[in-house]
Parts: structure tokens; C-alpha cells; sequence
């Protein structure tokens, strides 16, 4: 069974700066996929970004040309560099790992306030 341990949430002021990190172990299959999701407080869990296995990254919209990921293959860890943070960034960030199922990390709060 996969287990996912993220780090690195906060509290920030605006325009400031965060980098995520979350480590896998336990897997039986190659990760596919790795990414992050974020739940702000009365809203749905929305999608950030995710890279594959190859390199390849995708991003939402409200998060382009501000978050970059990164993945350790050798590691199982990505990291999500969140700059030019805004208050509308503020939620609970979800890694997750996609090998033939989904796993999901606990999850780890950034706040962004002045």
C-alpha cells in the first residue's frame, strides 16, 4: 500500500514564496503519475498541477507561470514551488500518486495573509 508524507505548508504573506514536498513508499507498481490537488475552505478539492513519469507537467489555469513541480523518480517525491503566492492560494494541498489506483496524502495546510 502506498503511503504519501507531505511537508513543507505554512503561513505566508502575500507575494511570498513555499515549496511542498511529498515522498512515496510502499508502492508495487511504477508511479505513472505524481500531483497535487487543494481544498480551500468551502469549496470542492480543485487540481493544481501533476507530472508524469516522463517529465511532462500540466498545470491549472489560476496557478500557471507562479507553481512549478518537480519529481525525484529516484526519491518517489514531488515538489510543488509555489511563488507569487496570493490569498486565494490559501488552502489544504493534497498530493497524490497515480500507479493503477489513486493514493492521496494527509494533506498540508497553506495559509496566505498578511
Amino acid at each position: 500500500q502506498v503511503q504519501l508524507v507531505e511537508s513543507g505548508g505554512g503561513l505566508v504573506r502575500p507575494g511570498g514564496s513555499l515549496r511542498l514536498s511529498c515522498a512515496a513508499s510502499g508502492s508495487s507498481f511504477s508511479i505513472k503519475s505524481m500531483g497535487w490537488y487543494r481544498q480551500a475552505p468551502g469549496k470542492e478539492r480543485e487540481y493544481v498541477a501533476n507530472i508524469n513519469s516522463g517529465g511532462t507537467t500540466n498545470y491549472a489555469n489560476s496557478v500557471k507561470g507562479r507553481f512549478t513541480i518537480s519529481r525525484d523518480n529516484a526519491k518517489n517525491t514531488v515538489y510543488l514551488q509555489m511563488n507569487s503566492l496570493k490569498p486565494e492560494d490559501t488552502a489544504v494541498y493534497y498530493c497524490y500518486v497515480f500507479t493503477v489506483v489513486m493514493a492521496w496524502g494527509q494533506g498540508t495546510q497553506v495559509t496566505v495573509s498578511s
